[in-house]
Order: C-alpha cells, then sequence, then structure tokens
C-alpha cells in the first residue's frame, strides 16, 4: 500500500472541519468515498468537498474495493454494526469517540479487528494536538515533581436545544449516545489523563439528572485511582452557572492547569507560586494530527497512540461511574 484509501460512513457536522479534510490533506492519503443515508446530502458533501464517490448505503462503501480504510462518524449505537463489518470485509477501522455504547461492545470491536487482523484506531485525537503533548512533556520531564493528583471540573449552563422533547440532539439519547453530555466531553478529558498516567483501576462515583429534562444524567461527580497510585476527582455539571473548564495536575514541585476543550494557554505554576504560560493553538482540522499517525502506521510505521484497546478503558471508566444510574434509568 503506498496510499491510504479512506471512505467516511456519516458525514455529518464533525467530518466538515475537524476530520474529514485532513483525510485529503495529509501525506499518502485519501478520500475517495463518503456516505450518509439521505442521499442528497451524500452527493452534496462529496460535491463541496471533491470527493470521487459517495453512496447512501454503508455496506455499499465497506464493499467498495477501492477503499483501505473507513472511518466510522455516526452517534456511538453503531460503532459495533458497521466495525464489525468493516473487519470481516478486511478494511482498517477508525471509530469516532465514544467508542461504543458500552465496554462490552468495545470488546466485541476489538475482539472481531483481530479475527480479521484489521487495525482500529479511536478519535481521541488529544493524544496528538500540540497543546496536549506539551503537558505530557512537562510531566515525563519531571517539571512538576512526582504527580500526586488530578482535578477535573466542566460545567456550563443548560442550553436551550434541550427544552425540545421531540426534538432532542443524540448526545443526551442513551439508546444513541450511551449517556448524555458527560459521556460526550468527559471522554476526552479521561483519555488524556489514561494516555498521560496509565489506565485507572478503580472508580467510584455519582450520577443524576437534576433537571430531568432528557433522558440522560445531566451531573457527575466521580473519584478515581491510576494504576501507578495518582488519585483522581471529577465534576461535570450541565445545569449550572457560566462554563467552566479546568484540569489541573498537581504534583511534589508545581502544577499544570490547563482546560480540555479550549484554546487557552497551558499554566505551569512552580513551588514558589511563579506562573509560566505556554500558548499552543489548535490546528484548524483538529484531527490531522492524530489522522497523519494513522496513515503511518497503515503504511508500516507503527504511530498512531490511539487504539480500540486504549479507547475502551475509557468506555470502562464511564461504564463504572453510570452503572447505578443506568440501572435505574433503563434505556427504553
Amino acid at each position: 500500500m503506498k496510499i491510504v484509501r479512506w471512505g467516511i460512513i456519516g458525514c455529518g457536522n464533525v467530518t466538515e472541519v475537524k476530520s474529514g479534510p485532513a483525510f485529503q490533506k495529509t501525506k499518502n492519503s485519501a478520500l475517495v468515498a463518503v456516505m450518509r443515508r439521505d442521499a442528497a446530502l451524500a452527493e452534496d458533501y462529496a460535491k463541496r468537498h471533491n470527493v470521487p464517490k459517495w453512496y447512501s448505503n454503508a455496506i455499499d462503501l465497506i464493499n467498495d474495493p477501492d477503499i483501505d480504510a473507513v472511518y466510522i462518524a455516526t452517534p456511538p449505537s453503531s460503532h459495533k454494526e458497521y466495525a464489525v463489518l468493516c473487519a470481516k470485509a478486511g478494511k482498517a477501522v477508525y471509530v469516532e469517540k465514544p467508542m461504543a455504547l458500552n465496554f462490552e461492545e468495545c470488546n466485541e470491536m476489538i475482539s472481531a479487528c483481530k479475527e480479521n487482523n484489521v487495525p482500529l484506531f479511536v478519535a481521541y485525537y488529544r493524544r496528538c494536538l500540540p497543546r496536549f503533548l506539551k503537558i505530557k512533556e512537562l510531566i515525563d520531564n519531571g517539571i512538576i515533581g512526582t504527580p500526586r493528583h488530578v482535578n477535573c471540573v466542566l460545567y456550563h449552563s443548560f442550553e436551550k436545544r434541550y427544552d425540545d422533547e421531540i426534538n432532542l440532539p443524540w448526545t443526551v439519547l442513551p439508546h444513541l449516545s450511551g449517556g448524555g453530555i458527560f459521556v460526550d466531553l468527559a471522554c476526552h478529558t479521561l483519555d488524556f489523563l489514561d494516555f498521560v498516567f496509565g489506565p485507572i483501576k478503580s472508580v467510584r462515583g455519582h450520577a443524576t439528572s437534576q433537571l430531568m429534562a432528557y433522558p440522560a444524567e445531566d451531573s457527575v461527580s466521580m473519584s478515581f485511582l491510576f494504576e501507578n497510585g495518582i488519585h483522581g476527582t471529577g465534576l461535570w455539571n450541565f445545569a449550572s452557572h457560566k462554563r467552566h473548564d479546568i484540569v489541573e495536575i498537581v504534583g511534589d514541585k508545581g502544577k499544570i492547569s490547563f482546560s480540555t476543550f479550549g484554546n487557552d494557554p497551558v499554566l505551569l505554576e512552580d513551588k514558589d507560586g511563579k506562573i509560566e504560560s505556554f500558548p499552543i493553538d489548535n490546528p484548524l482540522h483538529i484531527q490531522q494530527p492524530l489522522i497523519e499517525t494513522i496513515v503511518q502506521e497503515l503504511l508500516g510505521t507503527p504511530a498512531c497512540p490511539s487504539s480500540g484497546v486504549s479507547a475502551a478503558r475509557t468506555t470502562w471508566v464511564i461504564d463504572a461511574v453510570l452503572k447505578e444510574f443506568r440501572q435505574a434509568h433503563p434505556v427504553k
């Protein structure tokens, strides 16, 4: 293989800027086909992005002999189905986050790809973004000494779009997403922490619906423990005051503060209280750095830091936190 030929299943909003153009701009990569159930929208996307072929049926795209790898950009409810079909067709799989509805589905995807000898990647792209690599570099170089604990906080006010019970976004419909906004957003933070510190081995938490505006949880608090002994806490609330997004990694010689979703500078505080700022912008096509590593790996040079195995660990953490809430609010 000299060039990786891609197909996209589900060419919705996330593919317009964040990911789609990156398949065309990455060296030795080409986007040759897209699929969307609405044929008119699939054709429109293909024309606007200069993609040669479009489909309205996923099976047709998966079986296209001109496609080597498939990017699954649908809601999590269909990730397992499409990943298994791609694996059986011998196509490499790149799937959006969260990886699947639950840890069990993640394992089924991993098994299918292993059995069919195809690689499985997941779109936890912060593992390759410059600002997050800087955070990891500071920690790995011992700038804050030995890391002791992590504190994650993300909250924002209730959004009006969740007032429409008939047209709720799929991100708060558990049968499509696996949970609520916590699942959609917190997975990025938890995966990055897994990248920096390794697996989380123990989780305790609470999830509730304070507003009861939609079927999923809107408030989550948790504590967790990494295998290496670092402690962590987290709070996510989506019925709160103005937006606040901060992660603090505290060591015995300093602290690093940053936002998971903002583009503000990474802050380093030393033991004397002196603060150093690292302003690092995100790229226009935010998934491109990760996609570049996937292409490298598919062409023979192992490079991608986000696999099905690593992504499944984050889903395991989410499952542990939401277990009681899901039992009390079964998907209908």
